[in-house]
């Protein structure tokens, strides 16, 4: 077979495929994010991820097991406690944590606030869990008439900071959003402060805008990206990889401005980039749908995203490894607006490999970055995970 020189990950941020054992201890039993969008929706048309052999790593209404898939299929568990987009990235990586970052279902303690708000200089709204959508229609006047942030979290391990831009504008938004991740340190080390910019003039019209920020930890151990770099190939970022990483590993990072505009991009990197590591965080699905409980959306989206996807294939060359992932669910049929403790799908195709392979239930999301790293033939690169590279291979 042709040597493998370059891999491609797309992970779609919040699609999973079902719940994990342990949902019940996170509040997410019944979550199967596609399974649960197919059943209100009246089942999923998705012709090409079809043929990649979606349909045969679980159930879902309106998607039949493919006779001949054109890709490997199976699940993913995650193996580190957690739900969030920072652990599992870190773990499809080779990164797999032993520990749960900090939530606070009752909002940030004084030891955080004070000496942020001493360093901003201002004080802050909100301190409590909330939908982000909500939060600024509930605080987005008080904070027009004060200045103050607005400062949320969620179930996720996360201090977010909403700001109307024309009050405090992007560069000193991201400026408090460092502020926060210096003092988030050690027992408050959360995974991520984020900075959610908005506009508007009124409840009815406040928006958010694509301008958001993620400031994450910097991972504890060796990334599969790492591994790329040091074995002299380049690695790219796209969308979120870059601020989910903390840059880590990362040769060129593009910030992109939702799915649409990220497909692009890749489908760019993809025709120029020709070895190496490319990585992909299609936002949308998670942002834009799961988190407000909008199954239709969510559909339509994962709509868009099989559109696509012949494009992806016909440019996936000898040589080539393409990988469909996610990082956690996001079921948008459940009560709970936050992320769902579920197995995510893994969909591995090449023209070069097998196809059909039933990989069945990985016992870590950090089989796939030992997979690569096996198949780019990289040297001491001592990641988690168990390959799966000799069944396909």
């Amino acid at each position: 077979m042709n040597e493998v020189k370059r891999a491609v990950i797309i992970v779609l941020d919040g699609v999973g495929i079902g719940e994990l054992p342990d949902a019940d201890r996170y509040g997410d039993r019944g979550s199967n994010t596609l399974g649960n969008i197919a059943r209100a929706v009246g089942g999923l048309h998705l012709p090409h991820l079809a043929e990649f052999g979606l349909g045969n790593i679980a159930p879902i209404k309106g998607i039949e097991p493919a006779e001949k898939p054109k890709a490997n299929f199976g699940k993913m568990a995650e193996r580190a406690p957690g739900k969030d987009s920072t652990s599992g990235h870190w773990e499809i990586a080779g990164c797999t944590l032993d520990f749960a970052f900090p939530t606070y279902p009752n909002g940030f303690p004084p030891e955080v606030l004070k000496p942020f708000e001493e360093k901003i200089g201002r004080g802050i709204l909100g301190n409590k869990p909330a939908s982000g959508t909500e939060i600024i229609k509930e605080l987005g006047m008080e904070h027009l008439k004060t200045g103050y942030p607005i400062v949320y979290t969620s179930a996720d391990s996360v201090f977010q900071i909403a700001a109307h831009e024309e009050i405090i504008p992007l560069d000193e938004l991201y400026e408090m959003c460092q502020i926060g991740r210096e003092i988030l340190t050690g027992k408050h080390a959360v995974s991520r402060v984020i900075a959610r910019p908005f506009i508007g003039d009124s409840p009815e019209t406040f928006t958010r805008t694509r301008a958001r920020r993620d400031f994450s930890l910097k991972p504890p151990k060796k990334l599969l990206q790492s591994c790329v770099q040091e074995n002299g190939l380049p690695t790219v970022g796209i969308g979120k990889i870059d601020d989910l990483y903390a840059g880590v590993g990362l040769d060129v990072k593009i910030h992109t401005k939702g799915n649409e505009d990220g497909m692009n991009v890749l489908a760019e990197q993809m025709k120029t980039v020709r070895e190496g590591l490319i990585m992909i965080n299609l936002v949308d699905f998670d942002m834009l749908w799961g988190h407000r409980n909008n199954p239709a959306g969510f559909y339509e989206e994962l709509q868009r995203f099989d559109r696509r996807l012949p494009e992806f294939t016909e440019l996936t060359k000898p040589g080539d490894v393409l990988i469909i992932t996610a990082d956690h669910g996001n079921d948008p049929t459940t009560p709970s607006t936050d992320h769902s403790r579920e197995y995510v799908p893994l969909l591995v195709h090449g023209p070069a490999i097998r196809q059909g392979v039933n990989l069945k239930i990985r016992e870590s999301f950090a089989d796939l970055g030992k997979t690569v790293a096996e198949a780019l033939r990289l040297e001491n690169c001592a990641i988690d995970g168990t390959s799966f590279w000799t069944q396909i291979s």
